[in-house]
């Protein structure tokens, strides 16, 4: 039995590395770290020593205006 998945539902589930959220933001890859241990974009997800982002998540933060990710603290 083969599973058929839409390339919609494909490229959402998509996980992208630190110069492909580079890439999408035209920033330096070190700022993309920036952002992200200041809580300021979506935490990225961690496979081992990997470090990835969910390519939804970042399209839909930017949709939104890039707003702070923080859970708290200062603003």
């Amino acid at each position: 039995m083969a599973i058929s998945l839409d390339t919609d539902a494909r490229t959402d589930a998509a996980l992208l590395d630190v110069r492909a959220v580079a890439a999408l933001l035209n920033c330096s890859t070190r700022h993309v770290y920036r952002l992200a241990d200041a809580g300021r974009m979506p935490a990225p997800t961690k496979l081992g020593a990997l470090v990835r982002w969910r390519k939804k998540s970042i399209l839909e933060w930017l949709d939104e205006g890039c707003p702070s990710c923080r859970k708290g603290g200062r603003p």
